[in-house]
């Protein structure tokens, strides 16, 4: 489930799964599906992170 959290006073939804973060939620919801189905994540998607992703 994408996790809504405050990053220096704006709204980032982050992927659960990578970590990832982004300001759009379907964006967001994209990239949780996209590392649920493969194991891992989408350049496409990850390109319009605001957040790093785990490491």
């Amino acid at each position: 489930m994408v996790q809504n959290i405050a990053d220096k006073g704006r709204k980032v939804y982050k992927c659960s799964i990578c970590g990832f973060g982004y300001t759009d939620n379907a964006i967001a919801k994209k990239c949780e599906d996209f590392c649920k189905k493969h194991g891992a994540c989408s350049l496409e998607i990850t390109k319009h992170a605001v957040l790093r992703g785990n490491s």
